[in-house]
C-alpha cells in the first residue's frame, strides 16, 4: 500500500499524528504492535490515575468521620483495584480505535520499521512481513522501563510499573527505587491500600526535578503518612533467592539491608530506538534521543520523530503537541495548511504527578531563575488560609511563585496540594500569553476556590497579602 505519511507507534504523538494527518487531507496509516494508545493509554498515565483514584477514595472513607459521617469498617478488594483500573483502560483504547475508523485511517497491526528504501515494514505476530510505501514517516515509538544493572527486572520480585499495575496480589511490603513520578504514585497507592512501601532515592531530595520547597514538602506529607523515605542512598545489590527480596542501600552512615515482598524500580525511561530504522537510515542521535529539528525533521528526508525518542520532557502532552506542529509543517510544505506552525516552548510546559498532595509545576524553579541571574520575587501561599481548602479537608500544601522583580514576569509556578494538577493550566496560559504579575492581580478569581491561592501568592511576593 501506498500512503502520505505513515506513524509508527500509536501513544499519545503517534494516534494524535496520525488523526492530524488525515484532518489536513493525507491518506495515513498507523503502526502498532500492541494496544492502540500506547503506553500511556494502556500502561501509564490513565490507568495509573484510575488505581490512585480508588487510594482516595478508600483515604475518603477512613477518615469520613473528619466531615461528620460514619461509615462502617472498609477493606480493600485489591483484585477489584486492579480489574477497575485495566476496565478503564481498556475503554480508553477502545476510544482510539473509533477515532481511527472516523478519520478512516488504516491501522497496521505488527512491528514496524523503515528499510534502507525509506519503506515501512510490518512484521505481524506470525512473522509475515509487509511493506508499505510513505512520502512522510513519523516514528513515535516512545519508551519503557529503564533498568540498572544492579536491578534487572524479573517481573516477579523485581517489577517495572507494568507489573506493578497488574499485580495478582497486594504485596505488604515494597521499596520503591526512584521518587519521580512513577515512583511516588505507585509508593502513595501502595501504602495507602495498607503496603509497607520505602522509597529510596539517589538524588539528596525526593520529586528531584521540582522546587526545592516541593520536594521538602512532599517529603514531610509521606513521612506523615507513614511511608519511609531514604535519600542520598542508591541499591547497590538485590537477592531474590529467598521468599522476597534483600536490597543492600548503601547510605551516608554506612550499607543497609532491606527487605521486602517485592521491589519495583521506578529509575526512569529508556527510548525505543533498537530495530526501527535508525542504523539503516543512518538517522542522527544524541544520548539515546532522535536529532529534530524545531519541525521534527531527522537528517534524513521524509522522516520524522516525536515524543519520548526526541529531546524535551517525555510527557504525553508534550508527544501530542510536537505530532501536530509535525503534521502541521509538513502540511504547509505542500500546500494542505495556510502557515507555518509556532515551535513548542519547551520552557513552558507543565509537569503533573498525581500522589496525594497532588504536585503541578511550570517554568523555572526558584534556584534556577537566581540562577540565569533574575533578581526574583517569591511568593508561597499555605493552603492552609484559603477558605475552600480548609472547607474541602484539604489544607495541605501551598502555591510558590516565582517573578521576575524587574519587568513583572512570570517565571515560574510550583504547587501541591489537593486538585493542584487542574490549576496549572490556569498558569500556563498566562505564560503563554506573556502577562505579568500586575495584570494576574487585576484579574478577578473566583471565591471560594483553590486556584484563588494563585493570586494569593502573587499578592505575597509584593508583600500585598490579603489573607496571610
Amino acid at each position: 500500500m501506498a500512503y502520505d505519511v505513515i506513524v509508527i507507534g500509536s501513544g499519545p504523538g503517534g494516534y494524535v499524528a496520525a488523526i492530524r494527518a488525515s484532518q489536513l487531507g493525507f491518506k495515513t496509516a498507523i503502526v502498532e504492535k500492541e494496544s492502540l494508545g500506547g503506553i500511556c493509554l494502556n500502561w501509564g498515565c490513565i490507568p495509573t490515575k484510575a488505581l490512585l483514584k480508588s487510594a482516595q477514595v478508600f483515604e475518603y472513607i477512613s477518615h469520613a468521620q473528619d466531615y461528620g459521617i460514619e461509615v462502617g469498617a472498609s477493606k480493600v478488594d485489591f483484585e477489584k483495584v486492579i480489574k477497575r483500573s485495566r476496565g478503564v483502560a481498556d475503554k480508553m483504547s477502545k476510544g482510539i480505535q473509533f477515532l481511527m475508523k472516523k478519520n478512516k485511517i488504516d491501522v497496521l497491526v505488527g512491528h514496524g520499521k523503515v528499510n534502507a528504501k525509506k519503506e515501512v515494514e510490518v512484521m505481524g505476530a506470525d512473522g509475515n512481513v509487509t511493506t508499505h510505501q510513505a512520502k512522510h514517516v513519523v516514528l513515535a515509538t516512545g519508551g519503557r522501563s529503564r533498568e540498572l544493572p544492579t536491578l534487572p527486572i524479573d517481573g516477579k520480585k523485581i517489577i517495572g510499573y507494568r507489573e506493578a499495575m497488574v499485580l495478582p496480589q497486594q504485596p505488604k511490603s515494597m521499596i520503591v527505587v526512584g521518587s519521580g513520578a512513577i515512583g511516588v504514585e505507585f509508593g502513595y497507592f501502595y501504602h495507602t491500600l495498607g503496603t509497607q512501601v520505602t522509597i529510596v532515592e539517589f538524588m539528596p531530595r525526593i520529586v528531584p526535578v521540582e522546587d526545592e520547597d516541593i520536594s521538602k514538602e512532599l517529603e514531610k506529607s509521606f513521612k506523615k503518612k507513614g511511608i519511609t523515605v531514604m535519600t542520598n542512598a542508591s541499591v547497590e545489590k538485590v537477592d531474590t533467592s529467598g521468599a522476597g527480596v534483600k536490597a543492600t542501600v548503601k547510605t551516608a552512615t554506612g550499607d543497609i539491608v532491606l527487605e521486602a515482598d517485592v521491589l519495583l524500580s521506578a529509575v526512569g525511561v529508556a527510548t525505543n530506538l533498537e530495530n526501527i530504522g535508525i542504523e539503516t537510515l543512518n538517522i542522527a542521535t544524541d544520548k539515546g534521543k532522535v536529532t529534530v529539528d524545531h519541525y521534527y525533521k531527522t537528517n534524513v528526508e521524509g522522516i520524522y520523530a516525536i515524543g519520548d525518542i526526541v529531546p524535551g520532557q517525555a510527557l504525553a502532552h508534550v508527544a501530542m503537541k510536537e505530532a501536530v506542529i509535525c503534521i502541521e509543517a509538513i502540511a504547509q510544505k505542500e500546500g494542505k495548511y495556510g502557515h507555518v506552525p509556532e515551535a513548542l516552548d519547551y520552557g513552558n510546559v507543565p509537569g503533573c504527578t498525581y500522589c496525594t498532595p497532588e504536585i503541578a509545576s511550570v517554568g523555572m524553579t526558584e534556584k534556577q531563575a537566581k540562577d540565569a541571574g533574575y533578581e526574583v520575587k517569591v511568593g508561597k501561599f499555605p493552603f492552609s488560609a484559603s477558605g475552600k481548602a480548609s472547607a474541602a479537608g484539604a489544607s495541605e500544601g501551598f502555591v510558590k511563585v516565582v517573578l521576575d522583580a524587574k519587568y513583572g514576569e512570570w517565571l515560574g509556578a510550583h504547587l501541591i496540594g489537593a486538585n493542584v494538577t487542574e490549576i496549572i493550566a490556569e498558569t500556563v496560559t498566562a505564560r503563554k500569553l506573556e502577562t505579568t504579575y500586575h495584570e494576574q492581580l487585576d484579574t478577578i478569581f473566583p471565591h471560594p476556590t483553590m486556584s484563588e491561592a494563585v493570586k494569593d501568592a502573587i499578592e505575597v511576593a509584593l508583600g500585598e497579602a490579603i489573607h496571610l
